[in-house]
């Protein structure tokens, strides 16, 4: 017996290799701490989580905003504006620029906070998995931003250029020490990318998001490569790519995959190492065959994993199995997670999240 879908048909063997498998949890998790985190993610997904994240709790909660703040702190880099207080995060996220007369090669950044926290996260996940509450092949995983993200997002315009190598060495300082403090057979590292996007995508959409690089394509891809080959082999390495979840709304709204895969397989093809898994987000309203259709071309090396996020809070198991049935036609395999984090859910959407995971995805 065949089904038909998209227009081509597929075998009962096709479509039961092609009932999602496993679960990716993207990073922020709606909870006050790390042990709730895993507690949670354990318990109703322990069997379809290959990693797993400590929630982005504590100064996380809103990804990246906090960094200006710390930011701020090194001599040489000064605000911009006179509004100190972001209305949704309660942070001061206005602008640096490198202060007149300043060489930003002599810029001594703080620290950024990522290490620490993984310090932190690392103790308590470690703790539990000794105990058997967190199954033993799981991998502790740490989701770090691309230097493009901050730099795009809160360093003046005329400064970009220049601030980059500073930002990035401190990101891979961060990362150095990640890997000093999580045994590399147990962390997964997770580069998420998402100011790249847009820039590919346009920089209509908001004049802040403008690259300084010419080539935008190749710039992307060659500081994905970058990131590539400064994650150990033994280490899992993991893509989150992504349209932005500010007050629950994308920058921009992908026409359909195709911008992902080709990003996808341009990181895939040229990196030095393999990549483990990457992340496509899919909108809630994107149940529709041509959304999907450019995942007929996606080629990527080795057993990488590919997640689809459409999962969404609003509707539910319902809404995951329509968009699932969509994917299918152009997908052999793959697992579930939500387009991005979960952490700034409305408080008590939790654990119908991971449910909804849970009952859409087959265990591992």
């Amino acid at each position: 017996m065949s089904s038909i879908r998209g227009g081509r048909i597929l075998s009962r063997e096709r479509l039961t290799m092609v009932t999602p498998q496993g679960a990716l949890l993207v990073g922020s998790i709606n909870v006050p701490d790390a042990e709730s985190a895993f507690r949670a993610a354990s318990q109703i997904l322990g069997d379809r989580l290959k990693r797993m994240p400590d929630g982005e709790v504590g100064e996380r909660f809103h990804w990246i905003a906090f960094q200006p703040g710390r930011l701020a702190a090194a001599a040489g880099l000064e605000r911009v504006g006179e509004s100190p207080t972001n209305a949704v995060t309660g942070l001061d996220q206005r602008p640096l620029r490198i202060a007149p007369g300043t060489d930003a090669s002599t810029l001594q950044l703080p620290t950024l906070g990522y290490a620490d926290a993984a310090r932190g996260s690392w103790a308590v996940f470690s703790s539990l998995r000794d105990s058997g509450e967190i199954p033993a092949a799981t991998r502790f995983q740490v989701s770090l931003p691309t230097p493009a993200a901050v730099v795009g997002s809160y360093i003046v315009a005329e400064d970009r250029a220049a601030f980059e190598p500073v930002y990035e060495a401190a990101i891979m300082r961060e990362l150095a020490e990640i890997l000093e403090i999580v045994p590399n057979e147990s962390l997964a590292i997770q580069w998420d990318t998402a100011v790249e996007l847009a820039f590919i995508e346009g920089a209509g959409y908001t004049a802040k998001y403008v690259p300084w690089f010419d080539d935008v394509w190749e710039g992307v891809i060659e500081r994905a490569l970058q990131q590539a080959a400064a994650v150990p082999e033994q280490v899992e390495l993991g893509y989150h790519l992504c349209y932005g979840d500010a007050g629950e709304m994308h920058f921009a709204e992908p026409v359909d995959t195709g911008n992902l895969v080709r990003l996808a397989n341009s990181i895939s093809s040229r990196a030095p190492r393999k990549l483990t898994w990457i992340h496509f987000p899919v909108p809630i309203a994107r149940d529709d065959d041509a959304y999907f259709l450019p995942l007929d071309s996606l080629s990527l090396r080795g057993a990488t994993e590919i997640y689809l996020g459409l999962v969404h809070r609003e509707d539910g198991v319902e809404g995951a199995q329509r968009r699932i049935s969509a994917a299918m036609s152009h997908l052999l395999k793959f697992g579930v997670a939500t387009e991005c984090g979960i952490g700034r859910a409305p408080a008590g959407s939790l654990f119908t999240v991971l449910e909804t995971h849970r009952a859409v995805a087959a265990a591992w």
